[in-house]
């Protein structure tokens, strides 16, 4: 073997757990403290006993259907105490979960459903109507369903090892469908073994706010209740905030994408919560310094810039980011994990040149669901290296002088959005099975910081019928929301490069920024608004970065996400000087139907203080 050419980054060697599984390991923690909260979900408490006796029930009805190790179970549950009941439920009956949003589109899930081969699906009285109706042989469990209450809540056993899969997570595919990453065991333990070097492992309070179908989850759900946090977890009913949850249940630790960490720094009440945390971890995107340094204006504590793919389990690399400085590495790798920054001929790169970053250790996964071609073409062998395989990841780094790991990008065309990795051929391939779409291109595009989206350019024949809101509402159906274009453009041929290439650069020149492809409908700046409709037209403008938007639109046909509404939320709480409802966003998505509720909620709201007032003197 070649000498390691990074050696005192890749002396990373710490025992673990290896021979337990990840069900083992919560087990002893609940043993150690049964009385102690486990989980706090929309205001309901479960301690770590009732955890585990009502995970205990359902792994044993798993066990009864069948479930053993290997076996795929689906969990496609809302954000609740019974998402994390059903997690460790499979991991009990020894099977590996497969996670799915229930918030996207049916034909997403019935393509996870078909693809993994499942035949048994956790879901709850709120999304089994969400789920596909027509999957053959899938049985449903309702995780509410009060026989359970029936079912002997004494431990299971299984004979998983930390050998076997613990769950099959789904990622953006390039060939137009997702690909599910198979995750086991000892994997996921030694990510665990990993944070508690990295961030240390005392126990506090976590507020989860990350989907179950985003494989940093697992930290938020898993690593934490293995280690005796109690964990908040964040609703999606938009009836209470993280500004209400950090204060109301002392929260101590958050990890969150850059984008929402944005977000969450432009509400003075928001932000100012912030402040009593401990730790912040970020990742899942390119972190700015510029987000720091706004950080540290309220926050003393501890802040972390996570690195790693999904398929070497979560984080592969971590950096406490120094209060002094002004750049943001990606650290270096955590317990048992190496990295090798090679050239395109698999040979090591220069000290501080740029290179391909690969992966090898003990959390490399195991590789990709049914694809046997892929997994040997992305998890590869190179024993001049390393003894085992190493993960190839696509992205560049370099070494810097005191150590640390630069991130430079993708060295393909895969991008990070909001934290989701993304392959813009999954998108390509499904605009251009649409009728008349000849070539499409989809490129990441930010016209001002922090503010990115996708953008779709798209050669159309002449006759092509579908318009903008058909291409949308097709995509929209098959696709999570965050891999729906924000705009489309069309062409009558692309840009290509020198080498007959398309040049991906010169289409970032063809969409004026501030000019949105799809507003066509606009108001007439002289045009009387009211006070309210002026806020909120301001509002929309800034976050969606237009200058012109129709009165009529619906925001979400605009390119509109969870992180816009939210930044929205926030302009125009800060506007009105009064709370406005994120459910009020989704329910009025026009600038006329928003203010006009706004302005009726006002007038309700100054009645209300009237009849207060009145009522107040009759008292004195």
């Amino acid at each position: 073997m070649l000498p390691d050419p990074l050696p005192e980054l890749n002396r990373t060697e710490f025992d673990y757990s290896c021979d337990s599984t990840i069900a083992e390991v919560f087990q002893r923690q609940a043993t150690q403290t049964p009385d102690a909260i486990a989980v706090i979900a929309n205001d309901r408490e479960l301690t770590f006993r009732e955890l585990d006796q009502r995970s205990n029930r359902i792994a044993r009805q798993l066990q009864n259907l069948g479930v053993k190790p290997e076996t795929l179970v689906g969990i496609a549950i809302e954000r609740s105490e019974n998402l994390v009941i059903g997690m460790l439920a499979i991991l009990k009956a020894g099977g590996a979960y497969v996670p799915m949003d229930p918030h996207h589109p049916i034909e997403r899930l019935a393509l996870v459903i078909e693809d993994s081969g499942m035949n048994i699906v956790l879901a709850s009285d709120e999304t089994r109507s969400r789920l596909p109706a027509d999957s053959i042989n899938l049985t449903m469990i309702n995780v509410n369903d009060p026989v359970l209450a029936k079912v002997s809540p004494s431990p299971v056993t299984s004979v998983a090892t930390s050998h076997n899969l613990a769950y099959v997570i789904y990622t953006s595919g390039s060939t137009g469908k997702p690909k599910g990453v198979m995750v086991e065991h000892r994997n996921v333990l030694n990510l665990f073994s990993g944070m508690d070097r990295a961030i240390g492992c005392e126990p506090g309070t976590w507020l989860a706010v990350t989907s179950v179908a985003f494989d940093i989850s697992v930290l938020e759900l898993l690593w934490t209740l293995t280690r005796g946090f109690k964990v908040v977890v964040h609703g999606e009913d938009g009836t209470s905030s993280i500004a209400d949850e950090i204060p109301r249940h002392c929260v101590t630790h958050l990890q969150m994408t850059p984008s929402l960490a944005r977000i969450l720094t432009l509400s003075p009440r928001t932000f100012s919560t912030l402040g009593s945390l401990k730790q912040i971890l970020l990742g899942g995107e390119t972190v700015p310094v510029s987000l720091i340094l706004r950080l540290r204006q309220v926050f003393n504590g501890e802040i972390y810039n996570m690195y790693g793919p999904t398929e070497t389990t979560i984080w592969s690399t971590s950096h406490k980011v120094d209060k002094q400085s002004n750049i943001v590495s990606i650290g270096r790798p955590i317990a048992n994990t190496q990295i090798y920054l090679l050239d395109s001929e698999f040979k090591p790169v220069k000290p501080a040149d740029a290179g391909e970053l690969f992966i090898g250790g003990e959390g490399v996964a195991r590789g990709y669901w049914n694809r046997p071609e892929l997994t040997a073409e992305m998890f590869i062998d190179l024993p001049l290296l390393s003894p085992h395989r190493i993960y190839r990841t696509g992205d560049l780094a370099r070494l810097m002088h005191d150590g640390n790991l630069e991130f430079l990008g993708r060295a393909d065309f895969q991008v990070k959005l909001r934290g989701h990795r993304i392959e813009p051929g999954e998108i390509e391939a499904l605009l251009e099975q649409c009728p008349g779409i000849t070539q499409a291109v989809i490129v990441l595009r930010e016209d001002r910081e922090g503010n990115q989206r996708l953008v779709a350019y798209l050669v159309a024949e002449p006759e092509a019928s579908d318009t903008i809101g058909a291409l949308r509402t097709t995509l929209g159906n098959k696709l999570p929301a965050a891999m729906v274009p924000s705009a489309f453009v069309f062409l009558s041929e692309l840009p290509l490069t020198g080498n007959g290439k398309i040049d991906r650069k010169a289409l970032l020149t063809l969409l004026p920024p501030g000019l949105h492809p799809t507003s066509t409908v606009s108001y007439a700046p002289g045009e009387s608004l009211s006070d309210i409709e002026l806020v909120v037209t301001r509002a929309w403008q800034e976050v969606l970065g237009v200058s012109e938007v129709g009165l009529n639109e619906n925001f979400f046909d605009l390119g509109a996400h969870s992180l816009t509404v939210a930044e929205v939320q926030v302009k125009l709480q800060n506007a009105l000087q009064r709370e406005v409802s994120i459910l009020d966003l989704f329910q009025f998505p026009t600038i006329t139907s928003l203010s006009g509720h706004l302005a009726g909620t006002q007038s309700q709201s100054q009645l209300s203080d009237r009849a207060e007032r009145r009522r107040l003197a009759r008292q004195h």
